[in-house]
This record gives structure tokens, C-alpha cells and sequence, in this order.
């Protein structure tokens, strides 16, 4: 069993894919970001820098718990202990880790700074939302690109890079991208969203955190 501390952020969403697309069995610890409950003690012994997901897998090959912080480093463990999506050959599983790293240093944190001037900010910057929006820009465009004779962003296979990368793309609305304009990345997304465990873990939402009417 693996427990997962998670909120329905991109980062949390990236887990719940994986243990839906895998069948693992797993339970959900909320962590209400919005009343600050990733500040409480009991989450900071397994994430110590206060940000969810974590999780714990209580299922190890030496029968000790193991608790793990970082949405990257958690898909590379469930993948590795798994066996699923990452290959296993040199070449395969490189091209799966640069595309999850990709994803992690560069369109997570500029999506997420785009989220923040754009939405969150107590004052409207101009110059701070346009730097954002452009690098966010850039970024579909290097994914739309690298999707243009591919299926998924590491070749003929789903992986825990697309994984990591589709959540990010969820929010392009709020992020001002049309995906019109980048219609490689379009294609994939939409295959990335009809399928049956994307919908599982996305349902996980009116659970969860369901929208204010």
C-alpha cells in the first residue's frame, strides 16, 4: 500500500496518473495547501520542504516504510519499482529522464511563476506576466516540436515523462496558450486526456477539492 499525501495541483496529478494508469493500490492524505496544512509536523517528516506530493510506500523489497518528497523523484521510484514506463534500455530510459528533468527545471517552475503573476499576484505586473507568458510560449513550442513525429515525448511509449508534462498543460488557459497554435502538442494532449486513468485521477478532484460554484 502507498500512501499519498496530495492536493490537486499539477504536481499532485502527476502521481495519481501513474498509480491509476499501474492498478497499485494506494490511499489519499489531502493536504489542504490553501489552509496551510503542509506546514503541519507530521507532513514535514516526510516532505521537509512543505510541498506536496509525497508519499510512503509501506510495500518494499527490505519490509521497511519509505517516504519520498518530490513529484520527479517519486514517478522515477514507482516507475523503477514497477517496471512501467520507463525503458529499459540505455538509450530508451535516457531519453524518458532529460524529457521528466525538462519538465521539472524548466516548465514546471516558469508555468508555475505564469500561474502566480497571472492569477495570484496582489499586484498586476506587466513586465513580470509578459516574461512568463513568452517562456511558457517557448516552452509548448520546444514540446510541440519535439511531438511533431512522435507520439509521446520520449517516442512510441507512454512514460512517466508524459506524466509529468500533461498536468502543466492542463492549465494553458491560465497560462494564456492556445493550444490551436501548437497543434502537435494539441494532438498528444488530447490523447493524454481521453485516457481511462487520466479521467480516474482527474476525477479525484470533486473528491477532493471540488471547484467553488
Amino acid at each position: 500500500m502507498i500512501d499519498l499525501y496530495y492536493w490537486t495541483t499539477p504536481n499532485g496529478h502527476k502521481i495519481s496518473l501513474f498509480l491509476e494508469e499501474t492498478g497499485l493500490p494506494y490511499r489519499i492524505h489531502p493536504i489542504n495547501i490553501g489552509k496551510g496544512e503542509q506546514f503541519a509536523a507530521d507532513f514535514l517528516k516526510i516532505a521537509p520542504n512543505n510541498r506536496i506530493p509525497a508519499i510512503v510506500d509501506h510495500d518494499t523489497a527490505d519490509g521497511q516504510p519509505l517516504s519520498l518528497f518530490e513529484s520527479g523523484a517519486i514517478l522515477l521510484y514507482l516507475a523503477e519499482k514497477t517496471g512501467k514506463f520507463i525503458p529499459q534500455d540505455l538509450r530508451g530510459r535516457q531519453e524518458v529522464l532529460q524529457w521528466l528533468f525538462w519538465q521539472m527545471g524548466g516548465l514546471g517552475p516558469m508555468a508555475g511563476q505564469n500561474h502566480h503573476f497571472n492569477r495570484f499576484a496582489p499586484e498586476k505586473i506587466p513586465y513580470a506576466i509578459k516574461r512568463y507568458v513568452d517562456e511558457t510560449a517557448r516552452l509548448y513550442g520546444v514540446l510541440n516540436k519535439r511531438l511533431a513525429d512522435r507520439p509521446f515525448v520520449a517516442g512510441e511509449a507512454y512514460s512517466i515523462a508524459d506524466m509529468a508534462i500533461y498536468p502543466w498543460i492542463v492549465s494553458h488557459k491560465w497560462q494564456e496558450q492556445n493550444l490551436d497554435d501548437f497543434p502537435h502538442l494539441k494532438a498528444w494532449f488530447e490523447g493524454i486526456q481521453a485516457r481511462p486513468a487520466t479521467q480516474r485521477a482527474y476525477a479525484l478532484v470533486e473528491k477532493i477539492n471540488p471547484p467553488q460554484k
